[in-house]
């Protein structure tokens, strides 16, 4: 009896082998972690006067430079290290109000200045393999306001055909000059988002862009795609079922998307929400472990064909709430309703100073939503809540 041999089965399984031997040391880093995470950058809220004594401080290892002004002449740096052929640049807070990024790459920093013995080993790899350019803050004017967009009201993350804003060029000139194989491009995603199929909240969500509209598997997208195949199998392993997968439709004017039209390799992460953890600490740790880990295999892998798990990642879904009132009384025009309300979090500054508030995202019927707090308001009024419908 002839046996029927699948050879891309046995590739895979092969593949999935050595992949696994390239994954870092899940409990040597959540212990190293601990007491070596960046401190002192804490919050939603990172502002450049944060990052700058920070900069100032890294040791002589990194090469700090001011590469230009944002539109409010704050200060713009580029760090970078590591003496590779394998070229990497990564950039955070492009939305100045998405910063789990930043407090990632500081976290970043610490451990190619801080690792112990058992983690020596890897960060010597990346860098003795790589050449890694970080712009960290691209939009401190942003950041300021707590806004996605700059201070000309210019999304950046759509600005890469255009490149009208001044910190979009910034970002060109460095990909140009520096012509990275790959790219990180960090943002945060609101904690609207879960797993698909599960009841839990997308903790990260991870995306290879497409080129086309027809989201064409280019060769650089399925080199985008391996890599993240290895991020997730090591956040599987401290996190299961907490990963999601970012939607692929084609953003013609998108960095991400361009980028990697271009030629360069670009992995989108979208830090998202982890249960009560609405300042993103927890998130952040998990964000450096990705970036890490992907940073790892990159600097060890001369093939990427092992991209067809990337599809296993369950798509976002979004169905969760911050809170869901319950059996909530509602009067209008002297009619009196029962009604479920979703409430979402969000954020803003106010006289410097940042506020978190309620805000009504959806009412009706909410039983097919999940919420990280249910209340039953039945002895409630809607107007004693002090709701916010912006």
């Amino acid at each position: 009896m002839k046996l029927k041999i699948n050879c891309v089965a046995i590739i895979n399984k092969i593949y999935a082998y050595f992949c696994q031997m390239k994954l870092i040391n899940a409990a040597i880093l959540e212990n190293w972690y601990r007491t070596n995470f960046e401190s002192k950058l804490k919050g939603r809220r990172i502002l450049f006067d944060n990052i700058e004594p920070l900069i100032k401080n890294l040791s002589s290892k990194f090469n700090k430079e001011i590469i230009g002004y944002s539109e409010n002449n704050i200060p713009i740096y580029k760090i970078s290290i590591g003496t590779g052929a394998i070229k990497i640049l990564s950039w955070s807070q492009m939305h100045g109000n998405e910063s789990t990024g930043t407090k990632a790459l500081f976290d970043l920093f610490n451990f190619f200045d801080r690792n112990d013995t058992l983690l020596k080993g890897i960060s010597d790899v990346i860098l003795n393999n790589c050449t890694l350019q970080f712009i960290v803050l691209l939009n401190p004017d942003g950041a300021v306001k707590f806004t996605r967009e700059n201070a000309n009201n210019i999304d950046l993350n759509r600005d890469a055909v255009d490149v009208k804003a001044v910190e979009s060029k910034l970002l060109r000139t460095v990909l140009d000059e520096f012509n990275p194989k790959f790219c990180f491009n960090l943002h945060d995603q609101r904690s609207i988002f879960n797993v698909e199929d599960t009841i839990n909240p997308a903790t990260i969500s991870f995306l290879a862009p497409s080129e086309d509209i027809e989201r064409t598997l280019t060769k650089g997208r399925k080199e985008t795609m391996s890599v993240i195949v290895v991020m997730n199998a090591l956040l599987q392993k401290l996190i299961p079922n907490h990963i999601g997968r970012y939607t692929d439709e084609f953003y013609p004017t998108a960095t991400g998307d361009n980028f990697q039209k271009l030629g360069h390799n670009t992995i989108l992460i979208e830090a998202g929400h982890f249960k009560n953890d609405y300042d993103r600490e927890i998130t952040r740790k998990y964000n450096f472990y990705a970036i890490l880990q992907g940073l790892y295999y990159i600097s060890l892998t001369d093939n990427y064909f092992n991209y067809t798990p990337y599809f296993n990642i369950p798509n976002n879904d979004t169905l969760f709430l911050d809170i869901i009132y319950t059996n909530l009384k509602i009067k209008n025009n002297g009619l009196e309703t029962i009604e479920d309300v979703g409430i979402q979090y969000k954020f803003r500054v106010e006289d410097n100073k940042f506020v978190m508030y309620k805000s009504i995202e959806k009412r009706g019927d909410l039983s097919k939503y999940f919420s990280y707090n249910k209340i039953n308001a039945i002895n409630m009024n809607f107007n004693e809540l002090k709701l916010s419908n912006s």
